[in-house]
């Protein structure tokens, strides 16, 4: 290779670093970084590895051949998520292992007597042929192994041909970078995830409060999402509403518990401090500068907002009332009506769409009414996925009997918080 080539080489490797470090959403920064390092080795394909827990975490795969032969779509549908022991059995556990870079001419003719050995599987299932592999792994500052990068068919004029071991060198600053790039990004993916688990507590808190179950607002949640995706609203605005819905109803945490748990029928005056819940959430979330709780105030404060102006606390009408608010209403409408509370019996599906929709106009939006109706199905499969169980409700009843979930228990809190 030509010092000049070598050069430019390594300039636009300070550029990728510059790139690389721009990037703090995970799948796009793994994605970001197997693409830069087939462009600069002239990879045909690769497959970059996470470890995580003494493994290696598939976590994303490219291949221009079977992407040119097959079309995008149905080549990321070849690979599937799987994960692999870090040991010798494989070439990239190898990788892992020793922190050396393997530059292979041909995975064929790997010897009988070698420390690590290559597995065609899927070659054979994929109809490709692997020849040169270059295996490098992702160091970090401290030496760690963060992850392999593994790359497929050096191509020259077409054919395929041995990496260079020029490009060793390159890909293994380019694998450095990237090892940093990707602990930045894991640390913003952590603080992102206690950021909205936080939300998701808080919520909770406050439907226990008023003696509701967790999985109320995660149902109502999704039936945000499902509507939201029904409007067709990007993957970004969806997932905004997501989070920002389990917040619909934290000013509860500031209605007096005469009221709030009164097991009888309210007075007006009793209605009137009940309905102080939006402006006291709308309260609790103001002046925030994150989006996700931008979004939760307006939630909070229009989530009783109807449709024909006869809501509450501001009396809105029609457009008048954020799009959040218009959707939150019926998902919270259509949950109340159709699930057990610790003080009823849920309604059957049939009279609870009757209710929905003779609110038609009057509490809720038609056009966000017939995209839920249209959506029904997945809306069944929801209500089913986070069902409230018989033992959900105990600890509304037997609080001289709550205890700290333990063992079995916690383990079923944590599977019902996915």
């Amino acid at each position: 290779m030509e010092l000049s080539s070598l050069a430019e080489d390594f300039e636009e490797l300070l550029n990728v670093g510059i790139a690389l470090s721009s990037v703090h959403d995970l799948d796009k920064l793994l994605d970001l970084i197997l693409k830069e390092a087939r462009r600069v080795t002239h990879a045909d394909a690769g497959t970059l590895y996470l470890v995580q827990d003494e493994k290696l975490i598939f976590k994303v795969s490219q291949c221009q051949s079977l992407m040119d032969r097959w079309g995008e779509e149905r080549m990321r549908k070849m690979y599937q998520s799987f994960e692999m022991p870090i040991s010798r059995e494989s070439i990239a556990g190898y990788a892992a292992l020793t922190k050396k870079i393997l530059n292979i001419p041909n995975v064929k003719e790997i010897p009988r007597g070698a420390s690590y050995r290559y597995n065609s599987a899927w070659d054979e299932r994929a109809e490709y042929t692997s020849q040169s592999m270059m295996v490098v792994p992702m160091l970090d500052r401290g030496d760690k192994v963060v992850g392999i990068l593994q790359l497929i068919n050096a191509l020259r004029d077409g054919r395929v041909v041995p990496f260079l071991a020029e490009y060793e060198k390159l890909a293994s600053s380019l694998a450095s970078q990237a090892a940093v790039a990707i602990e930045n990004a894991e640390l913003t993916e952590d603080l992102k995830q206690a950021h909205l688990d936080t939300i998701f507590r808080l919520g909770v808190a406050a439907e226990y409060r008023d003696k509701e179950t967790a999985n109320h607002i995660k149902r109502m949640s999704h039936y945000c999402l499902l509507i939201a995706e029904g409007l067709g609203w990007t993957n970004e605005a969806v997932n905004m509403l997501l989070w920002s819905s389990l917040m619909h109803d934290v000013g509860k945490l500031g209605i007096p518990d005469a009221v709030l748990q009164k097991p009888g029928r309210l007075t007006p005056e009793e209605r009137r401090i009940m309905e102080y819940h939006t402006v006291i959430g709308g309260n609790i979330l103001k002046g925030s500068q994150a989006g996700v709780l931008k979004q939760s105030r307006i939630v909070a404060l229009t989530h009783h907002e109807k449709f024909d102006g006869t809501g509450y606390p501001r009396g809105l009408k029609g457009e008048q009332i954020p799009i959040e608010g218009r959707i939150t209403i019926l998902a919270d409408v259509f949950d109340a009506l159709s699930s057990k509370r610790v003080y009823k019996e849920a309604l059957g599906e049939e009279e609870v769409l009757c209710i929905l929709g003779e609110g038609r106009g009057s509490f809720f939006d038609p056009k966000i009414l017939d995209v839920f109706f249209g959506r029904l199905q997945a809306a069944r499969e929801i209500r089913g996925r986070f069902e409230d169980w018989a033992e959900d409700f105990d600890k509304f009843r037997n609080l001289d009997h709550l205890m700290i979930e333990e063992g079995a228990e916690r383990k079923k809190t944590e599977r019902n918080l996915q």
